[in-house]
């Protein structure tokens, strides 16, 4: 019976500096396994190495996550990370780290082989936020990691000084990574006298003085038209591939789905690369913000393994209605899989009823502690955000990254 369970492959050396196949942080196999290959940029030394998803097993109820205890990562952050670090001396790329999400801001930095910068953040007693470098970047390539998730408009504004204090001491670069946007999904107008939230965002942030985005799994790609300055954007469905193909499940018993009809390019792209998986789609009439009514299904589900795919989870309501519609038309078991979890209440309460065997997220967004629950996992896409990063600095191509 075929598996998602197979043997990773051989990683092969490339000479060839930058090359769009053969520098892929990820190889292609037909169920997207990945591998780690040599000399991806002229800049630094790479050894082969598999890149595998090493998590453990959820503990008393706590979520799957990488642990930077006594300097050792999970395996699928090693990457042969001390291979991979260039000669701190002579670097001129520095990460800094705001306050939204420093966990991964240090899994970056551990990847990479840096020190994270010094940076003084605090907040006065009325609110005002209060940045100051604490180390020299003039003449450097500044990467600050800041997610602008809850509180948005407190880490937003954060982000914005900071890019401000770099510009002032004369950083040569700068480069926001924004693992999550917040606002992404405010980018058309659905109603007369209604902004375009996305759009005043990005001309926020290129205004503060930013040279370049990195962002993941935007709400929509037409928010890249936004911004008057280059976007990359990272695609973190290889980590939750890799993890999904370490799984023991037929491959002929799973299928796709899309939550709703504008996340189907997302899900057709998904299934192709997890053994071209049929598609079914749940077809849903929304009566308001975050709220969902689903309608009814299109795609056959019966006895079948199905993964949910979706770049967020808010409030969970269209997830969960979908999940629900998917038992009733005989799904076997139910997957939810996303890059954001955004996770508003009363998302936890829904997500942990029973509808899913397992609901798989990343660290885009930090999870509190009193959102775990016990099929909940989380995924690290440092490495992902840490290669980017290198390409960028390197200029290399950053898409063969996810080829």
């Amino acid at each position: 019976m075929a598996s998602l369970l197979l043997p990773s492959p051989t990683p092969s050396s490339s000479t060839s500096p930058c090359s769009s196949l053969s520098s892929s942080l990820f190889s292609r196999s037909s169920l997207s396994h990945r591998c780690f290959l040599a000399n991806a940029c002229p800049s630094r030394i790479f050894l082969p190495h598999v890149v595998k998803c090493g998590l453990s097993e959820p503990l008393n109820g706590k979520p799957c996550v990488p642990i930077l205890n006594d300097g050792t990562l999970s395996k699928f952050l090693e990457s042969k990370r001390l291979e991979s670090a260039v000669n701190r001396s002579s670097t001129r790329l520095k990460i800094f780290s705001g306050t939204s999400n420093p966990s991964l801001s240090k899994e970056i930095a551990w990847y990479m082989g840096l020190d994270l910068g010094r940076i003084k953040i605090k907040r006065f007693a009325d609110g005002e936020i209060y940045v100051q470098l604490q180390e020299s970047v003039r003449g450097c390539d500044v990467y600050l990691v800041q997610p602008t998730c809850p509180p948005a408009n407190e880490n937003l504004m954060e982000l914005l000084i900071m890019i401000d204090a770099c510009r002032r001491a004369s950083a040569k670069n700068i480069t926001a990574v924004i693992p999550y946007f917040g606002y992404a999904r405010a980018d058309r107008k659905t109603q007369g006298r209604e902004s375009i939230a996305a759009k005043l965002v990005a001309n926020l942030i290129t205004e503060a003085g930013a040279d370049r985005v990195l962002a993941c799994d935007l709400h929509s790609g037409q928010s890249m038209g936004y911004f008057d300055i280059p976007v990359d954007h990272v695609y973190c469905q290889p980590v939750i591939l890799d993890y999904l193909a370490s799984k023991t499940i037929c491959s002929n018993d799973l299928v796709v789905v899309s939550p709703d009809v504008g996340g189907v390019a997302r899900a057709r792209a998904f299934a192709k690369k997890l053994s071209d998986a049929p598609l079914a789609i749940v077809d849903k009439r929304r009566y308001g913000h975050n709220l969902a009514e689903v309608m009814n299904l299109i795609g056959d589900v019966k006895g079948k393994v199905a993964v949910m795919v979706d770049d967020m989870i808010d409030t969970a309501g269209t997830i969960a209605k979908g999940a629900a519609l998917l038992h009733d038309e005989g799904a076997r078991e139910v997957y939810a899989c996303s890059t954001h979890a955004v996770f508003s209440p009363p998302a936890v309460e829904r997500l942990s009823s029973g509808l899913f065997q397992e609901v798989i997220i990343t660290n885009t967004i930090p999870v509190m502690e009193k959102n775990y629950f016990p099929q909940l996992t989380v995924l690290s896409v440092a490495n992902l955000l840490g290669e980017t990063i290198w390409r960028v600095h390197d200029d290399c191509s950053v898409s063969s990254i996810f080829q």
